[in-house]
């Protein structure tokens, strides 16, 4: 994978097919995502470099609920990709 403003764009789609609501904001804090009043919320510093963004993003998909029904297949894909053990990557 290719730490590219376009693979970005493919993470925040997937975001954006789910439940989860990704914002970006201002602040000096770590990203992460939290449940607020049963919305999903996936909070990322905007100040972040697009690498920063990227390795975030992904952390937070391999560890959120995330049901694959309501995404398209180019997401299911990348989110395959992603949530693999490193293991069978490298086989």
């Amino acid at each position: 994978m290719k730490y590219t403003p376009h693979f970005l764009s493919k993470l925040e789609d997937i975001f954006a097919e789910s439940d989860y609501m990704l914002r970006y904001e201002k602040g000096n804090f770590k990203a992460g995502w939290c449940l607020l009043k049963n919305t999903r919320i996936v909070v990322i510093n905007k100040y972040f470099t697009i690498d920063g963004k990227i390795n975030c993003l992904i952390d937070i998909l391999k560890t959120i609920p995330l049901s694959q029904e309501g995404l398209t297949e180019r997401s299911r894909k990348v989110l395959t990709e992603i949530t693999q053990p490193e293991e069978t990557l490298n086989s």
